[in-house]
């Protein structure tokens, strides 16, 4: 329990931008940005923006930082989900990710899920490298790092990883942290990968509860 107690504070910290890796000091700024940009955002005020008013001031962000990025520059398309569309780069070690936060009620939301995922799964960081439109919809472009795919993932495992880490199984492929106050949805066998007998969760939904800003 002493254990997810420190757990805990650091990944408050990391939500609060006081700490965090090299990956995650872009998703921290563009963050602190839209917090002191929009008239209501903050964990622990009683609204949230509207998303028009969040991809505003993240438009501003991008304008002001030189982060609008062409999607002609993210390489070749080669695949789809429902939250996100994937390019790659011949001979690149790195895959673009294009995301517009539809899984989420809010932009900050969906940033803190990036931050989230790079703190528990280091070997498949996201870094935001910027913002593009597209079509008249608003993404945000990550960068990841590649993982060849082995063999099929074995849902089981996954479960065993989460449950020696703390998470509950709640149903499906979703589960929660009762200590931490996380939720993490969506795993299945195409967003966590075996490569070598490694899992490699690529793709994450992490949510907050308000159980997450409480201390224990």
């Amino acid at each position: 329990m002493e254990d997810f107690k420190s757990v805990k504070n650091e990944l408050q910290n990391i939500i609060e931008g006081k700490s965090g890796s090299r990956e995650s000091n872009p998703i921290q700024a563009a963050k602190a940005y839209l917090r002191n940009h929009t008239q209501s955002s903050g964990e622990n005020k009683g609204s949230k923006p509207d998303r028009p008013e969040e991809e505003g001031a993240l438009k501003q962000y991008a304008r002001e930082n030189g982060l609008f990025i062409e999607k002609s520059g993210l390489g070749v398309f080669i695949t789809s989900g429902a939250e996100q569309k994937i390019f790659y780069k011949e001979n690149d070690t790195t895959l673009f990710k294009i995301a517009d936060a539809i899984f989420y009620r809010t932009w900050e939301d969906y940033l803190n899920n990036l931050l989230l995922h790079n703190y528990f799964f280091t070997d498949t960081a996201y870094t935001l490298v910027g913002f593009l439109e597209d079509e008249d919809r608003f993404y945000a472009v990550v960068k990841q790092q590649f993982v060849l795919l082995t063999e099929k993932t074995d849902l089981d495992s996954i479960k065993r990883y989460l449950l020696a880490n703390g998470f509950t199984h709640k149903k499906n492929n979703d589960y929660y942290h009762p200590y931490l106050g996380v939720i993490l949805e969506d795993l299945h066998d195409e967003n966590v990968l075996t490569s070598d007998g490694v899992l490699f969760f690529i793709d994450t939904v992490f949510y907050l509860t308000e159980a997450f800003y409480t201390s224990k």
